[in-house]
């Protein structure tokens, strides 16, 4: 098994070379990304007399909600059905995105855990 020494100082076989140039390809071609969820809901509203209180409810909807955090808060929005499908490949690339994240710092754990020095201590 052939090891190099990259700028970190962590030693790299070809394999994992190899896996970590894939992941940063697969990288570079992502295009926006919109973070977040969708989901499709039914509510209900606050009038005491409304269809959606009645047996059995008929609830308000469906709303197609975007949901996302800004710092702390929870912001969401209701979409149209024109807007999911325009915004459905960014939000494709989103999850493709934290995919890819979560694979390169497996890698990494994977790295530091066989370097020679943790054997040391």
């Amino acid at each position: 098994m052939v090891m190099a020494r990259t700028v970190e100082g962590m030693r790299l076989d070809k394999a994992a070379r190899a896996k970590q140039a894939r992941i940063a390809k697969a990288l570079s071609e992502l295009g926006l990304a919109l973070p977040g969820s969708v989901e499709v809901r039914s509510t209900r509203c606050g009038k005491a007399n409304c269809r959606c209180k009645a047996d059995p409810p008929r609830l308000h909807g469906p709303y197609i909600v975007w949901t996302r955090k800004v710092e702390t808060k929870t912001v969401t929005r209701v979409l149209t059905p024109e807007q999911l499908e325009d915004y459905r490949p960014l939000l494709d690339n989103a999850r493709r995105l934290r995919e890819l994240v979560s694979a390169l710092q497996e890698l990494t754990l994977e790295v530091v855990d066989a370097d020679d020095r943790w054997r040391s201590r």
